[in-house]
């Protein structure tokens, strides 16, 4: 039964545009799924390795930037006899290249960063993002600074000429989220349930232990968070193309802030966890529209967060897992990676996949 439940929910979640006609309602929805895949790639890395980072909103923005540009084509002018000239591309090839590189720019940024941890990391991290708003606020021949990138190109899938599907709309925007969220959990599902995953596990729970036993440590923490910026970069693009504009300022620290109040809310290390904590948090603003005015409106939602903290530390799945687990008197599934991680770690001391 548990393992049809991702899949009745997602049923659940393909129906919703069939009974709500609400258009902004849609639009929040669409709003809301893409935080949430950014919020699946920051708990790859926060909830299965341990790693916190402040900067992850530097791939949500790479993705964006470099999928619309792509798109848009530009031109780099290095002096007055030489300008490079790059053609506008297919929406979905520079979808791709957003993707590629985000996660270039996570493997580049692990390989530099995991040299440190704990708050040096976190501060390695905040700094790459904060460089990578001035770059976008200050290079205005390649990114148009402060006056946003416009009139960027929806997600066209097809062949041209014959047959073209156009991301326009909202319904079909809904959709293509809906199976980027769904390819995003089974990429992660597949990932930490693996060999790697065991690897990642146990570098959370005991870094020294882990490395005593073979993991290479740098190897793993570099392959997660490329993973996790290749997806953030997703995101991003999913963003770009949505809204069809993008400025500096989808660098700003609260994106960061909004991903982690999303893991931590929802259950940092599971499955499940960043989708709860998403939709919670994605749409609790807008319910609270309804009933309470703007500057109550943060304080409710503040003291919601203050309240999952206090009384469900571990987050909202783990939680709700534990209640099912004392009232089924069932014992903890040991299907789960994390509860075979120190087995896997005697049986393979090589770890390597």
């Amino acid at each position: 039964m548990r393992r049809l439940l991702p899949w009745l929910f997602v049923v659940f979640l393909a129906s919703v545009p069939q009974w709500m006609h609400d258009q902004y309602f849609l639009h929040v929805l669409i709003n809301t799924g893409i935080f949430t895949i950014a919020a699946m790639s920051l708990n790859l890395l926060l909830g299965f390795t341990g790693q916190l980072s402040l900067g992850h909103v530097a791939f949500f923005g790479i993705g964006a930037y470099t999928s619309a540009l792509v798109s848009l084509g530009f031109d780099l002018h290095f002096n007055d006899s030489y300008v490079f000239v790059f053609e506008r591309k297919p929406v979905w090839f520079a979808f791709v290249c957003g993707i590629a590189v985000a996660g270039l720019c996570g493997w580049a940024i692990g390989r530099l960063s995991f040299k440190v941890r704990g708050a040096y990391f976190v501060i390695v991290t905040i700094s790459f993002a904060q460089v990578m708003r001035l770059v976008a606020l200050n290079w205005v021949d390649l990114t148009e600074g402060p006056m946003a990138l416009n009139n960027i190109p929806p997600i066209t899938l097809g062949i041209p000429g014959i047959w073209e599907l156009t991301f326009l709309r909202k319904l079909p925007n809904y959709y293509l989220i809906l199976c980027v969220a769904v390819l995003s959990y089974i990429v992660i599902h597949r990932l930490v349930h693996s060999r790697a995953g065991r690897a990642f596990i146990a570098l959370r729970e005991n870094e020294p232990l882990a490395a005593s036993v073979g993991i290479d440590v740098t190897r793993y923490l570099v392959l997660a968070t490329a993973v996790s910026a290749g997806m953030a970069g997703a995101a991003g693009g999913l963003y770009t193309h949505y809204v069809r504009i993008v400025d500096p300022d989808i660098f700003l620290f609260i994106y960061t802030v909004t991903m982690v109040i999303m893991v931590i809310s929802g259950g940092k290390g599971t499955l499940a966890g960043p989708i709860v904590g998403g939709l919670i948090f994605g749409m609790l603003p807008q319910v609270l529209r309804e009933f309470a005015r703007p500057e109550a409106q943060w304080i409710i939602y503040g003291v919601a967060m203050m309240v999952i903290v206090l009384f469900l530390p571990q987050g909202i799945v783990p939680a709700i897992s534990a209640l099912w687990r004392r009232r089924s008197g069932r014992s903890p599934d040991r299907s789960d990676p994390e509860s075979k991680t120190m087995a896997g770690l005697h049986t393979a001391p090589g770890a390597a996949p």
